[in-house]
């Protein structure tokens, strides 16, 4: 159902260049959002301070496009989400996967990346082509992780053994090492840690994990939804998210691929909070 808030947002979008570009920047206060500063390649310290990666440059984008300056915190993930519903941010410029069980608290952009479980394994041994490939073999995590759940939970099912370290940086070393068949992890973190370490590669993917990487919003912020998201899809339909995935991830993203895909409606399909209402984005 449209309501009265996203009715008003979609008018402004589609009312024209003139009337849809936002004000100047010193017209409105600066947009405020905060990432995990430890996540690399999101989100992660720069030598000379502050910080940098993939999300960090795409939020930084889409405020641009939005004709507002923005300040990018870096806290701890597990109080980012209490923050923002308390008002201090705006909407949360760290990676956050999109879930029915969040969607019933929150508002969510459509999904900028897919993220799903991915193995890396160390150059030259055999690919995964399956999960039966992973039969007799030690697979390594980061401890405590959704990855460490899922190996636990399917170690037996698939007949493979775990080994869980304190850092992924660790889990990564396991696989070089041969202490460990392969590493499972999230496909960004993986791709990245594959860009710098030459003898670990990203292999198989688990395809039924995928989901959406999204930006969350308070449930009452529909115009800032409907705003952020057009900046979003402007930028999937020019390439910049897709040279960002490049730049910070080390390979090509697929037609089909987040990065490239303008979804229907606002929102994540499916999810609470979606509205199916046909929007074509408004890019200058």
């Amino acid at each position: 159902m449209l309501t009265l808030p996203r009715l008003a947002a979609l008018l402004a979008l589609a009312a024209g260049p003139a009337l849809a570009q936002a004000p100047a920047p010193a017209a409105q206060p600066p947009l405020r959002c905060a990432v995990d500063g430890t996540f690399a390649p999101h989100a992660f310290p720069r030598l000379e301070g502050g910080v940098q990666g993939f999300n960090i440059d795409l939020f930084r984008e889409a405020a641009r496009r939005m004709g507002r300056d923005i300040v990018i915190d870096s806290a701890s993930f597990s109080g980012l989400v209490p923050a923002m519903n308390a008002g201090r941010y705006d909407f949360l410029c760290a990676p956050v996967t999109a879930t029915a069980e969040r969607a019933e608290n929150m508002l969510f952009t459509e999904g900028y990346l897919f993220t799903a479980f991915q193995f890396g394994i160390r150059r030259g041994s055999a690919p995964i082509t399956s999960l039966a490939d992973l039969r007799g073999k030690v697979i390594s995590v980061n401890k405590g992780s959704a990855y460490d759940a899922w190996a636990a939970a399917n170690a037996e099912r698939y007949g493979f053994t775990v080994q869980a370290y304190d850092t992924q940086t660790d889990a990564v070393q396991a696989v070089v090492s041969g202490r460990a068949y392969a590493n499972l992890g999230g496909n960004t973190v993986v791709r990245y840690a594959a860009t710098r370490t030459p003898q670990f590669v990203a292999d198989f993917v688990i395809t039924d994990t995928r989901a959406h990487w999204s930006a969350p919003l308070r449930r009452d912020n529909v115009a800032m939804q409907v705003a952020l998201e057009n900046a979003l899809e402007c930028m999937k339909k020019d390439g910049t998210i897709a040279r960002l995935s490049q730049q910070w991830f080390g390979t090509t993203p697929a037609a089909d691929d987040a990065e490239n895909t303008v979804f229907p409606g606002t929102g994540v399909p499916g999810l609470a909070g979606y509205d199916a209402t046909p929007r074509e984005p408004r890019c200058s």
